[in-house]
């Protein structure tokens, strides 16, 4: 198969594919305006930050690190606030400490934030009482309330969605850069409602053993001060690159190297829905330089997953390229396998994560889109399993999920029921996990590290002469 080069492709190219989940705007002048506008303003983030990510990406592609990367499924313009950006962020800190006690290797941190403000939809209309709308995609294109005014595509948010975005990322920078991801605050990080569980105590004990380890480091001369690691650490953003008028706006040229970067995000990923190889998102997506991935659903064979790879990653580039599994906890074990042989066979590199919450999702008999907490760890389990099997690393885990006490995902040590949803339900489009919630789901997925790496020490020596 003869493969696109770089010198074929541009940040418009896409317009000439077909496309779908595409927003039906009734004003063209107005879309071109905002457009024209974003190119003007300053990149969210720099092409060298995308580099280093990359470079971590293939150290966990190569089985020296872990991702993990979680956050919002939908960011809202209406729940902006900065104590939900902290508290979120604050759980990936969390997950990280323990996930890095488990693994033994460091933890690479994306955030599904400051940027994730579009979404695919199964239908392009909605239905209430006989009267039908368009659907809503997301506070970039329309709004939640139903009504012909909100779900009317409007350019403008795509500017309200960048300058959320670019307060967002200032706020971050200063969390991960300026003293909060301290690990010597690594007790302050758990959260009220988290503090008091099974989860807030596992995590409290946890804290304690490094506590002493920073005692021992400071006493050999390791502080803070003098070991800027303990201080600080590196903390990138991702987002589906389904709104392609804006991510086209934010591509730039890098000045140090010539190449085309979207600086909307650090990493940009392919949905199950807008994969296709000859259609716009994946011609978008194949350009730019920074790291990508593509969702694997279960309906995803061998032979087109390895057409998408040439497309994207045609020279087979460490660290360039992801593939995030959300099959379903029952299909995952039958489904992955072959995916993972024909990646071996062909001899690609290529990150391996687990996204479990897409393909768990379900409708409660009170009428709340929801996840059931053992299907999800059930996927995760399965994952893990079929990497062990198959002698592949799987790579990391892809949650959505918040720092806020919601109540949207069931089950879990919280016990939460579908009678409880109602409870503290706020998503804007598909159920998150809470913060105790995604602790417990970074201790299960620790522990099964632990094993992977007590397994591969195992292993090693019985291959030792």
């Amino acid at each position: 198969m003869a493969k696109p080069t770089a010198k074929s492709w541009a940040p418009d190219t896409w317009r000439a594919r077909p496309i779908e989940q595409a927003p039906d705007y009734p004003d063209a002048a107005q879309l071109m305006a905002a457009e024209k506008e974003l190119r003007r303003y300053p990149p969210l983030v720099f092409a060298g930050e995308a580099r280093n990510l990359k470079a971590r990406l293939a150290s966990v592609g190569s089985g020296k690190a872990f991702l993990l990367q979680g956050g919002d499924c939908a960011e809202s313009f209406a729940e902006f606030h900065p104590d939900n950006i902290r508290d979120t962020f604050r759980v990936l800190l969390q997950m990280a400490v323990v996930l890095t006690y488990g693994a033994a290797c460091p933890v690479v941190k994306v955030g599904r934030l400051a940027g994730q403000f579009a979404k695919p939809r199964t239908a392009t209309t909605e239905t209430v009482a006989g009267v039908t709308l368009p659907a809503y995609r997301g506070d970039m294109v329309n709004g939640m309330e139903f009504t012909p005014e909100a779900r009317r595509p409007d350019p403008k948010r795509m500017i309200q969605a960048y300058n959320q975005s670019a307060a967002t990322l200032n706020l971050l920078r200063a969390f991960a850069q300026g003293g909060y991801a301290d690990l010597h605050k690594v007790h302050q990080w758990n959260l009220g409602f988290v503090a008091d569980s099974a989860e807030g105590a596992r995590y409290r004990d946890l804290a304690d053993r490094i506590g002493e380890t920073l005692a021992f480091m400071a006493a050999c001369g390791m502080t803070s001060e003098t070991t800027p690691q303990l201080r600080e650490t590196e903390f990138y953003t991702s987002h589906e690159a389904l709104f392609l008028n804006f991510e086209e706006a934010m591509t730039r040229i890098d000045s140090t190297s010539g190449d085309w970067y979207d600086t909307s995000a650090h990493l940009l990923w392919v949905g199950d829905r807008t994969r296709q190889p000859d259609g716009a998102h994946v011609e978008f997506l194949r350009g730019v330089k920074n790291p990508v991935a593509f969702k694997a659903g279960p309906t995803l064979a061998p032979d087109q997953m390895l057409r998408l790879m040439d497309i994207l990653d045609p020279e087979n580039e460490p660290g360039r390229l992801a593939a995030i599994v959300r099959m379903g906890a029952d299909k995952v074990e039958r489904a992955l396998p072959p995916l993972l042989r024909a990646v071996q066979r062909e001899g690609r590199r290529v990150v391996w994560v687990c996204d479990p919450m897409h393909g768990n999702t379900v409708q409660s008999a009170n009428g709340y889109k929801t996840r059931h907490v053992d299907r999800i760890l059930a996927e995760v389990g399965g994952f893990f399993a079929v990497h062990r099997a198959e002698g592949t690393h799987a790579g990391g885990v892809h949650f959505e999920m918040t720092g806020q006490d919601v109540t949207e995902c069931v089950g879990g040590a919280q016990a939460i029921t579908e009678a409880n949803l109602s409870d503290r339900y706020h998503t804007h489009c598909d159920p998150r996990l809470n913060a105790k919630q995604a602790l417990e789901l970074a201790f299960v997925i620790a522990e099964a590290l632990k094993q992977e790496r007590t397994s591969g020490a195992r292993r090693a020596a019985a291959a030792a002469p």
